[in-house]
């Protein structure tokens, strides 16, 4: 309840205003009745008149029981009249209601979209890409039908119990006690069924989860699905799990049935005790046609919003498990700022004194790191596989803390600069990059929106991508597939690169970006990025020697710690991995230049 009261903050007065409508378009339609009870007893009937006060104005007003006796067509334009501005007010319930509950889904859509942008990286590096979208999605649609329909359905079902309890028990009350004997029976039934439809809602919902999960993962992972044959396998897993999904569906359908079933049972057996008991009771004389009619009117309309109540529950049994969904992604703790939070002018100068850092305890994955890099470096950081690389350029991001040591940026401790603040001056190139379904120009824009065309092509220049593009026929304006899919690798790599370099950060990574390019273009970056470098740090992670040996330091890795630090004449002249790798890759050249020979003779 708190939190749909949370929900509803800012549109209280739309849902006030909607109660309002309610409450009066039930009173009139309690109204229709008694006007058709007077009409049969007092009008066409000589009882004396047994209404509300009001009623009785009315009927003097408009002549007296003669006059309306001669002229049965005014009664049937009161409940014309009574059902129009019932109409009336049914239409603005609705319009209210539903403007409030638009009004809902956006905020929460907005507060998802927002809290989604701003939690841990580590959070998304193991979150399901397909769940998060159906919390966004198919979970706030339950939400806001909610709000839209069966809120205000439980307002119209309090209102008209509560009228008809009233007007029922002005008439006469055995026939009141008699006409609610099984209707507590249906509450119970009702309870009941929303708490099995609950917990199997949860079940179907988790699964819809599952089945959106591997649509997203499938679309994404296409062209690996084709390459290697793997369409049956993928069909086949889908199928597993859409079957799983329709079996519980049906449970719900089953259950649904079940309900509707022994509640319209229970609803006949009430309908016809009073319909036995009115007859029996006009027959002895204790209550007139009229209140007959009146009692299986308000019966009627008594019994479908309390049989309603098992549909109104079980869709607050949906809406509370897709509440529970997004409140769970809402109440993960954002990236916070334990440190100052400054935002100090970022020259370029790092350093790395005795750090450590574990993803999770007991698992070190940097141990004990200390190296300095002066502003305008250009460094080199290689090794092994799962040594540790990418982890050091998260640490420098602030996409992780350390867990121990100190890393500084220019005289200050990394912890106490906000995220955004050093993430806006580190210019990072990823090893697979990411491109929008946009044009080329928007995509390398989108680090620099207010950039111009001749800075975008200086950065494609730099970035040996100029010609390329300019080799298409829509030039920079041609728009690349979803994540880059109508672009080479290289080409992706190399746009990625002119994205990055148009900021002109001071410090910039390349963590493996150059490894889809060829050697001569790799050299040309290099070249171009070596212009740069007197105003820039540099950081290259790569596995290719001939990428990294200009680097002014290198750094060796090997199993989170640091085997040496060296420039590359040093390091091949010295024992270790950097030495192994350079052999090996110097013989793999020579081979290649051999291969290239004989072919050639």
């Amino acid at each position: 309840m708190k939190k749909l009261l949370k929900l509803i903050k800012g549109n209280r007065l739309l849902y006030i205003a909607a109660i309002v409508a309610i409450a009066i378009s039930t009173f009139l339609a309690m109204l229709e009745p008694m006007v058709i009870k007077t009409t049969i007893d007092s009008i066409i009937g000589n009882k004396p008149i047994d209404a509300p006060a009001f009623i009785e104005r009315l009927i003097k007003m408009a002549g007296g029981k003669e006059v309306l006796g001669r002229n049965l067509w005014i009664c049937a334009l009161c409940l014309v009249m009574l059902t129009f501005t019932r109409g009336i007010f049914l239409f603005l319930r609705g319009k209210l209601s539903s403007q409030a509950a638009e009004n809902i889904a956006k905020n929460i859509r907005e507060k998802l979209y927002d809290h989604i942008q701003n939690l841990p990286y580590g959070y998304h590096v193991n979150a399901e890409s397909g769940d998060l979208i159906q919390r966004c999605t198919s979970d706030v649609e339950t939400v806001r039908r909610f709000f839209a329909m069966q809120l205000v359905d439980i307002g119209r079902a309090v209102f008209i119990v509560t009228f008809a309890v009233i007007m029922m028990l002005s008439l006469n009350k055995k026939m009141t006690v008699i006409a609610m004997v099984v209707v507590p029976f249906i509450f119970l039934f009702s309870y009941v069924f929303f708490k099995k439809i609950k917990h199997n809602f949860e079940k179907a919902d988790a699964q819809e989860g599952v089945l959106t999960s591997i649509l997203q993962e499938n679309l994404s992972g296409v062209r690996v699905v084709k390459a290697f044959g793997r369409q049956s396998f993928e069909i086949e897993k889908y199928e597993k799990e859409n079957e799983k999904y329709r079996d519980l569906n049906f449970k719900l359908i089953k259950l649904l049935s079940n309900y509707w079933s022994i509640s319209d049972f229970l609803c006949m057996i009430q309908i016809g005790l009073v319909l036995i008991a009115g007859i029996y009771y006009a027959n002895k004389g204790e209550i007139s046609l009229g209140t007959l009619v009146v009692f299986n009117t308000y019966e009627g309309m008594l019994l479908w919003p309390v049989r309603q109540l098992g549909r109104i529950l079980s869709d607050m049994g949906k809406m509370s498990v897709s509440l529970g969904r997004i409140t769970n992604i809402l109440e993960i703790p954002v990236e916070q700022e334990y440190g100052k939070a400054l935002n100090p002018e970022i020259k370029g100068e790092i350093s790395f004194e005795n750090v450590s850092f574990e993803y999770e305890k007991s698992t070190e994955v940097l141990k004990d790191l200390s190296f300095n890099v002066k502003k305008g470096e250009t460094v080199a950081i290689v090794g092994p596989t799962g040594s540790g690389k990418s982890s050091l350029v998260h640490l420098l991001l602030r996409l992780y803390d350390y867990t121990s040591g100190s890393i500084k940026i220019d005289g200050i401790e990394l912890k106490d600069i906000e995220r955004k603040w050093i993430r806006n001056n580190i210019g990072i190139v990823l090893q697979e990059p990411f491109l929008y379904s946009r044009t080329i120009k928007e995509n390398i824009m989108i680090a620099k929106l207010d950039s111009n065309d001749i800075e975008i092509q200086s950065a494609a220049t730099s970035a040996a991508v100029h010609d390329v593009i300019m080799s298409f026929e829509k030039g920079y304006d041609t728009t690349v597939g979803e994540k880059g899919v109508t672009l080479s690798g290289g080409q992706r790599q190399r746009v990625a690169i002119a994205r990055t370099l148009i900021k002109n950060m001071p410090i910039l990574i390349f963590d493996d970006s150059l490894s889809a390019v060829d050697a001569e273009t790799d050299r040309i970056i290099r070249e171009e990025l070596k212009k740069k470098s007197k105003d820039n740090t540099t950081i290259i992670i790569s596995h290719r020697i001939s990428t990294v040996m200009d680097a002014d330091k290198i750094i060796v890795l090997n199993h989170g710690k640091i085997e040496s630090i060296g420039t590359h004449q040093e390091l091949v002249n010295k024992d270790g991995i950097y030495k192994r790798i350079w052999e090996i890759q110097n013989s793999l050249d020579s081979f290649d230049e051999d291969e290239k020979k004989a072919s050639n003779e």
